[in-house]
Parts: C-alpha cells; structure tokens; sequence
C-alpha cells in the first residue's frame, strides 16, 4: 500500500517530499507495501514466495489554522492491490479518524475536515487498512502513519511575569545590568522563525537599553542621579520572525526605580543662627532645635549633631532625634540671666554612615554657630540650701527657736521676702517662722518617743510680687532627753523545782528603755535594799543589761509555801540616772529529775481532797451517762406522745405535694368516678364547691362569697384572685404546699367551646347552623356539624 502526500512544505521534507516522488515514479507514482501472494502454474506444486516491500512513508503533513471553505487535503492512500476497479475498500482507524480526517475508501485521498492548532496538538497517530470489498478480506498488513500539524505564525510572543518592578542603585555605571526579561511564543521553535523572539526597547531611552537577544536590561547613562529623578518606566517590545516585517510582537512595562546612596553631604541652610532662652528654664528642658538638610534618604540621611567649641558647651548639651533627624538642644546647668546674659555654640551635623565611593563628593558634615540670649525673668526667691535639717530638744518649751532658712530674690531688684509654713498636715502645726526673718519656733511639746521627725515645708515670696513663690523642705529631729525609766522587757513567769539546789539559776531577766541609747543604754539590776535579807532567793547582774536569779538554798515545799515574791530594782545610765521597782513571782512546781516541770498547784489541791485522778475521771464518765441516759429517755417520750396524733393524710402513701397514685387505667373520658375531673372544667362547670379526697375535712367548709357578676364576666386575673382566696380560707387544705389546678378558658366566645371534657357530663342540644353564615372558611365544619346533628335526629 502507497502513501501519497502533497504537502512539501517545511524545507526540511523538502528533499524526502523528492525522495518520495522519485521513488513513487519507479513504482508507479506510489509507495507500495506488496502483500503476501501465492501464484498457481498449471502442472507446477504450489510455491511461496517471500512477500515484498516498498519504502513505507508513514508521515504526513497539514496545515494548522486552515480557513478555507473545503476540507483540507492531507495525502493518499493506494494499495499495490488497487487495480482501479473499486474492488479495494480503504479504512481509517486512530487519533481523529472519521471526525477530523476523513478518507475516501474507494481512491483513498485523505482530509482534514477541521482547522487544527498545532500548539493544541502536534501530530495524529492513525492506522490504514486495505481490504477487499466482497469478500472484506485485509489484502495487506495494517500500517501505521503519523499526520503531523504543521506550524504558522499565529502566536505573539507573552511576557508571562510582567509588568516588572526592580530598583537599581543611583549613580550605578553605565552597561550596569538591571533585569532580564523573557518572552515566550507558543509557536514551533524547530520551525523556521515563527518562535524566533528579538528584543526591543520602546520606551526608556536614552536611560536604559536591552539586549535583543537575551532581554537583558542595563544602564545606558553614568551617575543617574536619585535626586534629580527617581522613577522610570521602560517598555521592552519581543517580537518574532527574528524581528522581521510581519512577525507578531508583545511588549510588558518594567518600572525602575533608583534606590539612594550616600552621595549628598548634609547642609546647614544658615551659617548662624540665634535662638532666645529665658532664664527661668528648667534643667533637663529642650530650649530648642537645629535640623541640617540632606538630600539622601533612610540611613544615609543619618547624622548626629555635637557640640565641638563654644563658651556654652558645659551648659547646653545636643542629641538627635533618630524619626526627625533634628539636633535637640537641651540645658545642663541652670541660667542666671544676671551673671550671663548670651552663650555662643558651635554644632556640627555629620552623617553616620558613610559610603567610601563616593568620598570625593564630601566632607559629609557641616558647621553652624548659634548664639544663645538668656532672657530676664522675674524669678521666684531662691533659698540659700535646696533642704535644711534642724534639732531640737523633746520637752523643749513651747516657743523654742529650732533654726532658720533664708531665701533671696534673685534678680537684681532683690526685693524682700516673706516666708509661711505650708499647714498641709498635722505636723505643720507644731511649727511657726517669722514671716520676715524665717526663724521656726516651736508651737507645742514633743515626745520622741512618739514622734522623733518632722517634716514640714516653708514657702518664700516676694512682698512686691506674692505670685512668685518657692519651697524648700525643712526636717526637724527631737533629740532625746532621758526621761523614761528603764522596766523588765515582759513579763516572766518564774518557777523553781522543789528539788532546787542552793547557787541554781532559775531565771534571767532583762530591761529596756524607751530612750535611745545616749539616755540609759546601760541598766544595773538589784535587790530592793528597804527589806531585810532575802533568804530564799538572790539577784546577780551580769553587767550586759540581764540579770539572774538564784537559789539561796534547797528543797523548796509547795505544800508549805507554794508561792514567793522577789522586789527588784533596775536604774539607767542616763544623766540624770532614773530608776524602776518591779515584783516578780516565784511559783513552787514539781520538776522531774531532769529539770521539767510536772506540775506546780494540781496535785498538792488533789491530795488534799483524798482523791486520786483516776476516781475523778470515773466520777465525770458516771455523770455523762446518766446525763445521755436521761436525754434518751426525754427523746423517747416526745416521739411517742408525737405518734398518737391522727395522721392527716387517709391514704396510705404520702401524697406530699397534692400528688395522688392511681393504680387503674380508668374508663377514659366517660369514667367519672375514677378521678374528679370537675377542676379541669371552665368556671361555668365548676361552681359547686369540690371536697379534696386526700384529707379528711374536720370542720364544715365556709361558703364561697358570691358577687353579683357572674363567673362568664369574670376575666383571668379576677378568676385566678377568687381561687387563690378560696385556697387560702379552705380549712381542709393541708398544712404543706398542694397544686390548685386552674382551667379556667377566659370569657364565653360566641362558637362556644368545642372541648370533649363537657362530653360526660352535659348533652349538646345546640344549633351549628350558624356556622354556614362564617363564610367558606368554616364550610367543611358546617356540614360536619350538619352530619352529626342529622345523625343525633336520626
């Protein structure tokens, strides 16, 4: 089978679409495929021959985009078997076979009955078969061939990742490279110059050029300057067909921006500057600010702002403030327009980061002088110290001078001062000063030991100017006298063992004093030498402030003297020397032999009852169960006496809570003997006074008030009000909560009520005729109530 294509397009087929028809000429124009053939002689056995061979040229080509009104022709098929009788039937089987490529089975001319997009899909894989048409018999091996969608110009290059946005440092040499940019063409590469991208710059020149081949982008000028100007915008065009007329082309925008370097020094707009400082200004205070200009942005506009020389240098001081690069000034040491009335500084603005490239362009720093005028203020008086510590005697007369402050109007009038004390506390008001001479005198008497400080605060004005004022504290210590005696520090409890040796130290004591210790820090003990000899007991001071007690001699009886008293003396050091008496008691106690106490008054009491403590113990437990024994009894008798009332409730269960149980199911809503279902009735079916079956009523229950309006008038509220009364007067009702059940419907509606809980009880003889007159809505009711009426006539 011969393949015959007509489309020697791309110039590579070229030479194979010559080999093609050369070779199809030496057999007929075509390219055959012989198919297995066994011939017959007359006489001769049958002999097989090995099949032959053409060139099978299994590739077509056809065109993409094709828009003309007839199908495209693609190429034929011929059979070494077609004779041209139409005996051979051509069949396309594969990849678009009957919907996009069509054959004719008696010729075998194949075409494309759809434009195709070779960027959608490069090539078919079909397969042909000959078959012969009566018996349809393959007359030769099926063959494979491939339709290939051959390419035209019909995409423009994209720029898949733009618009771009890059920065490129200012001041950058020229051929600096600045961004690569890349377009794609969907068209064949391998196919002539479809996919063939040159690139061009459209807009950004003479700034920026572009190489066309690669789309590299770089700087075209020396020292582009930031300053001058910042921002640029650069249309790169790609175009295809190698840049030729024709080719289709894409363009994307690329902006640049310049990003700074340190190449502008910063400047002082004014070689002097003069700046106004009233006096009154606080230490500390920013009195003002300075700023150098610098045309570079974020860190290489940096600068720091110093203080090279100048007479103010140790009175003003100068830092920067990072968000607003401006110099603060601020003042060191305090200004007296009197002694200085101007200052001269010189400042330096210097930038901090420096870039070397770019040195010649400096120095990177600039100086200014700025001249400082103090200005004259009306000044508050200043005191001679900023606080003052004065003392004074406790007990010290009332009037007693304690010191003086002194203040003075700094300014060059010096008028007179006035001085007062601040009553803001209570300990103002110990205090007084002479208004004119500042002396502070005492107001009343002090205690130290109460209240060793004071802290009051004087204020000073100007008699001309009493606006003006300023303050100063002033601490006042009392100083101690001695005038506290000294006394025991607590409170002892003395004991001494019956089995006391005589030398034995039972007890140290100590003192103390409430004035400090210039006033009696040292304390003397000793016996009280009015009495005679203490012959029991004796005292030794141990000269660091304690003192112990001693036996005088042994064995001390509790049963003889079971309690001893021991008069001491203790006296201070202070000038003059004051003294205190004290007793201490001395208890006689039982001590084992290692010196514990056992005990001191309980046994001595209990030998002499003649009772032992186990007989005590057992005289307590005879009386605690008598006691139990008694309240048992008590107890007893109650709940018996509790028990023979009779029981409130008739039924066996407690029907706490007005809950009944019952244990039948009931006749449904004809059994009315069951459960008393009156209460669930509107008012109207329940006016007779219902008796409760859970308690036996033991008096006659008072008859229910009636008023002229009947219980069909009666609104909710006014209903549930005459319920809750009658609950309240029933004397039946138990003494714990019940449930009243209140069914009451409201007023009487027209229909009347079409509850079934009347149905036990009463005979409906009414009429629902009326129900036609409602209108379609109550229709269907009409005529059920209708049916029932006839039924009930019936």
């Amino acid at each position: 089978m011969r393949i015959t294509s007509t489309s020697c397009i791309c110039p590579v087929l070229v030479c194979l679409c010559f080999v093609q028809r050369c070779y199809g000429a030496a057999h007929h124009g075509s390219i055959k495929v012989t198919r297995n053939q066994t011939k017959h002689v007359e006489g001769e056995t049958e002999v097989h021959h090995r099949p032959k061979r053409g060139w099978v040229w299994n590739q077509f080509f056809v065109l993409e985009e094709h828009m003309g009104p007839d199908p495209q022709y693609v190429g034929k098929l011929h059979s070494n078997s077609d004779k041209g009788d139409g005996s051979v039937k051509y069949i396309l089987t594969g990849e678009g076979a009957g919907t996009i490529f069509i054959i004719d089975d008696t010729t075998g001319d194949i075409h494309s009955t759809k434009s195709l997009d070779r960027e959608q899909k490069t090539h078919y894989v079909l397969h042909a078969q000959a078959i012969d048409r009566r018996t349809n018999k393959p007359l030769e091996p099926e063959s494979e061939f491939i339709i290939k969608v051959q390419d035209i110009n019909d995409n423009a290059p994209k720029f898949t990742d733009g618009p771009y946005i890059v920065t490129v440092p200012e001041m950058s040499e020229m051929g600096t490279s600045v961004l690569q940019v890349t377009a794609t063409d969907a068209d064949d590469p391998t196919y002539g110059n479809s996919a063939r991208v040159v690139y061009s710059i459209l807009q950004g020149q003479p700034y920026f050029s572009v190489d066309p081949k690669t789309g590299v982008i770089r700087t075209a000028l020396h020292n582009m300057d930031r300053e001058a100007r910042e921002h640029y915008s650069v249309v790169i065009q790609a175009k295809d067909m190698a840049g030729q007329v024709g080719g289709l082309s894409g363009s994307t925008t690329v902006n640049i921006t310049l990003t700074d370097v340190n190449d502008n020094p910063p400047r002082f707009p004014q070689k002097h500057y003069q700046l106004y400082v009233p006096e009154s200004a606080q230490v500390g205070s920013a009195v003002g600010k300075i700023k150098a200009n610098d045309a570079d942005t974020g860190s290489n506009a940096d600068m720091k702002y110093t203080i090279i020389n100048g007479d103010g240098s140790g009175v003003f001081s100068i830092s920067t403030d990072k968000e607003t690069r401006e110099g603060i000034l601020s003042l060191k040491k305090p200004l007296n327009y009197e002694k200085k009335k101007s200052y001269t500084l010189n400042i330096e603005g210097a930038n901090t980061h420096l870039d070397f490239r770019f040195s010649h362009l400096g120095p990177f720093k600039d100086v200014t002088m700025l001249k400082i005028i103090v200005g004259d203020v009306d000044e508050p008086p200043l005191f001679t110290m900023p606080s003052y510590v004065m003392e004074v005697y406790e007990n010290a007369k009332i009037g007693t001078a304690v010191g003086t402050v002194t203040a003075q109007d700094p300014d060059t009038a010096n008028n007179l001062v006035r001085y007062i004390i601040d009553h803001n506390t209570e300990e103002d008001r110990y205090f007084t000063i002479d208004a004119s001479t500042g002396t502070i005198k005492t107001a009343k008497i002090f205690d130290r030991e109460e209240t060793p400080w004071y802290n009051i605060t004087v204020t000073a004005s100007e008699i001309d100017n009493p606006g003006l004022v300023s303050h100063v504290p002033v601490g006042v210590r009392i100083l101690d006298i001695n005038d506290n005696p000294p006394e025991l520090a607590r409170e002892y409890d003395v004991v001494v063992c019956e089995n006391a040796k005589p030398g034995q130290v039972i007890q140290t004591i100590t003192a103390t004093d409430k004035d400090n210790s210039a006033n009696g820090a040292r304390f003397h003990f000793f016996l009280d030498e009015g009495r005679s000899l203490n012959p029991n007991f004796t005292l030794r001071d141990n000269e660091d402030n304690t003192a112990s007690i001693l036996t005088r001699r042994k064995k001390y009886s509790r049963t003889t003297q079971d309690m001893y008293y021991l008069p001491v003396l203790i006296s201070d050091g202070g000038v003059p020397s004051l003294s205190s008496s004290t007793t201490l008691t001395i208890k006689v106690c039982a001590c084992e032999r290692d010196g514990r106490v056992r005990t001191c008054h309980a046994e001595a009491f209990l030998s002499s009852a003649g009772l032992s403590t186990g007989a005590l113990i057992a005289i307590l437990l005879c009386v605690v169960i008598l006691l139990v024994f008694s309240l048992a009894i008590v107890v007893l008798f109650i709940t018996l006496r509790r028990n023979k009332k009779e029981p409130l409730i008739i039924s066996e269960e407690d029907v706490r809570e007005n809950v009944v149980t019952y244990d039948d199911e009931g006749g449904g809503e004809e059994d009315t003997e069951a459960f008393d279902i009156a209460a669930l009735r509107n008012p109207s079916a329940a006016e007779e006074l219902k008796y409760r079956r859970d308690v036996r009523p033991e008096v006659k229950p008072m008859p229910r008030h009636h008023t002229s309006t009947s219980l069909d008038s009666i609104d909710v509220q006014e209903f549930i009000k005459q319920r809750l009364a009658e609950a309240d007067l029933d004397p039946s009702v138990p003494p714990y909560d019940s449930l009243q059940t209140y069914a009451y419907e409201g007023h009487r509606s027209e229909a009347g009520s079409i509850s079934s809980l009347d149905s036990a009880t009463t005979h409906s003889d009414q009429d629902y005729n009326y129900l036609e007159d409602w209108g379609p809505e109550f229709k269907t009711l009409a005529e059920l109530y209708g049916e029932i009426e006839s039924e009930r006539t019936t």
